[in-house]
C-alpha cells in the first residue's frame, strides 16, 4: 500500500502547529510582539528558511491558539489574558506595483478565510448618505444616536470613497474595528498580515500609511525576503519606533532543529514509515538549515521507498535520492531553475558551480548571508579554461533567467545567491 508522503512532509507553508518544529526563540518573541499594545511585526530572512510558516503560526497565536507555544515550553510567557485579534492574511505578488495596488487588492479580495472584505460589515460596502427624519433634531450629532433608532431613516453609512482607495481602506479598517473587533467579536484588535511584501516594486509611502493606521486596535505584520526592515519597507524610518518588540529575523535552522523535522514526520506517519538511525542527521546536513529543502528531501525519500515497496528509509533509499538529485531527476523545480540559468553554456555551468561552492562571507550583523566575490573564483576558472567570465555573469543576474544572483551594490564584484536552497542544490548537482 502506497504511503502518502504529504502526511509527514510538505513543501507548502506549514499552517498546522502540530507540524511546526523548533524556532523557540522566535516563538517567544512572537508572544511578546502580539501582546504589546502597539507595534509592527516584521518577519524577514532568506528564501526557504520558513518565514511564511512562522507567519501562519503568528496568525494562530493572534487568534488565541497557543498550543505551539505550550509545546515549546513557553506556557509561563503566555499572559493570563492574551490579546486576541481578528486577522487578515494576504500574500502579495509581483503584479502589485505600488501601495495603491496593494490597498486595492486588500479592499477587493473576496477570500472566505483570510480576506479583509469578509470582515467589513455588509452595510459598509456602499455609499449611502445619512438622512434625518423629523423626530431627530437637524442639529443632532448622528454619532451619538444609536443606529436603527427611531428617527434614523438609513442604517447604512458611507465607507467606499470613489477614486480614493487609501481613504476607502482606512474606512474599511475603522468599520471592522468598531463593528467587528469591539462589538460583535469582543477582540482586542485587528491584525493585518502581509506576506511576500518584498515583491512590491514601489513601496513608497507604505511605511507612513502603516504608521498612521497602527493603534492599540490595529496591528500590522509584514514578511518578506530581506536582511533587515529596510529591505522590506522603503520609508522604514517611519515605522522604526513601532518595532522594538516585533523584529523577527528568521535564520537558517541549527542542525538539531532540522533533524526534528524528520522526527516529527515519523510521528505524523504514525509508525508506517521508519527512519534508520543516522538518516535524520544526514538529511539535516544536506538541508543546510533550510527547512524547505529538508522537507523536499524527506518527501522524495518516501516516494523512493514507495517505489521499492518498503516502509524503511535507510542509507540505500537516501543514496538513491541523492544520486537522482545529482543527475537532475529528483527535484524538477530546482532543476528547471538550474537549467534556465546555465543555458547552453558549459562555461557558465562550471562558473555557477564554482560560485556556489565558494566559502561564504561572514557578516558582523547577520548570520551567513551567502555572498560570493567573483574575483575569488577567477583564478580557478582560468585554470579550468573557463573563458570570458564577465560575459557569462549577465545571464545569472537577469530577471528573466531567474535571477540566480543579485549584485551587492555597496561592493564591486560581489554577488549574492537569490535562493540559498538553489545554491545548495547546485553544490550537490553533478556537472555532466
Amino acid at each position: 500500500m502506497l504511503i502518502d508522503p504529504e502526511i509527514g512532509f510538505t513543501a507548502d507553508v506549514i499552517r498546522d502547529p502540530s507540524r511546526f518544529v523548533g524556532r523557540t526563540d522566535l516563538i517567544r518573541d512572537c508572544i511578546s510582539a502580539l501582546n504589546a499594545a502597539t507595534g509592527l511585526i516584521s518577519v524577514f530572512g532568506k528564501r526557504g528558511v520558513g518565514k511564511s510558516s512562522l507567519l501562519r503560526q503568528i496568525q494562530q497565536m493572534a487568534l488565541g491558539e497557543y498550543a505551539l507555544a505550550k509545546k515549546a515550553g513557553l506556557t509561563h510567557l503566555i499572559p493570563a489574558r492574551p490579546r486576541t485579534y481578528l486577522t487578515v492574511y494576504y500574500s502579495c505578488d509581483s503584479l502589485i506595483k505600488d501601495g495603491k495596488d496593494l490597498l486595492s487588492r486588500l479592499c477587493n479580495d473576496q477570500g472566505a478565510e483570510d480576506s479583509l472584505l469578509r470582515l467589513v460589515p455588509n452595510d459598509g460596502k456602499e455609499i449611502i448618505e445619512f438622512t434625518r427624519s423629523k423626530e431627530v433634531s437637524a442639529g443632532a450629532d448622528l454619532k451619538v444616536v444609536s443606529w436603527g433608532a427611531k428617527g434614523i431613516e438609513s442604517s447604512k453609512y458611507a465607507k467606499v470613497v470613489p477614486n480614493d482607495i487609501v481613504q476607502t481602506f482606512r474606512n474599511f479598517v475603522d468599520a471592522i474595528v468598531v463593528h467587528q473587533v469591539q462589538k460583535r467579536m469582543n477582540r482586542d484588535g485587528l491584525l493585518i498580515i502581509l506576506d511576500e511584501f518584498d515583491v512590491i516594486d514601489n513601496k513608497e509611502g507604505l511605511g507612513s500609511l502603516i504608521k498612521s493606521l497602527t493603534t492599540p486596535q490595529v496591528k500590522f505584520a509584514v514578511c518578506g525576503v530581506g536582511r533587515d526592515l529596510s529591505d522590506l519597507i522603503h520609508d522604514h524610518a517611519s515605522v522604526e519606533r513601532l518595532i522594538e518588540q516585533g523584529v523577527l529575523p528568521v535564520k537558517p535552522m541549527p542542525l538539531p532543529e532540522s533533524e526534528a523535522i524528520i522526527f516529527r514526520a515519523a510521528e505524523l506517519f504514525g509508525g508506517t514509515v521508519k527512519f534508520e538511525p543516522g538518516i535524520a542527521t544526514r538529511i539535516a546536513e544536506l538541508g543546510q538549515g533550510y527547512p524547505y529543502f529538508v522537507q523536499l528531501i524527506g518527501k522524495q525519500c518516501v516516494n523512493e521507498a514507495n517505489s521499492k515497496s518498503t516502509t524503511t528509509i535507510d542509507s540505500d533509499i537516501l543514496d538513491k535520492v541523492l544520486e537522482d538529485l545529482r543527475s537532475g531527476k529528483a527535484f524538477p523545480t530546482l532543476e528547471s531553475a538550474y537549467q534556465r540559468a546555465i543555458g547552453e553554456s558549459e562555461g557558465r555551468q562550471m562558473l555557477l558551480h564554482l560560485l556556489a561552492e565558494q566559502p561564504t562571507e561572514q557578516s558582523l550583523f547577520t548570520d551567513e548571508i551567502g555572498r560570493v566575490i567573483l574575483k575569488q573564483s577567477r583564478q580557478v576558472a582560468e585554470e579550468l579554461d573557463i573563458q570570458f567570465i564577465d560575459q557569462l555573469i549577465p545571464r545569472l543576474v537577469e530577471k528573466k533567467y531567474g535571477p540566480i544572483l543579485e549584485r551587492v551594490p555597496e561592493r564591486q564584484g560581489t554577488y549574492e545567491f537569490v535562493n540559498p536552497v538553489l545554491r545548495q542544490y547546485i553544490k550537490l548537482r553533478r556537472i555532466e
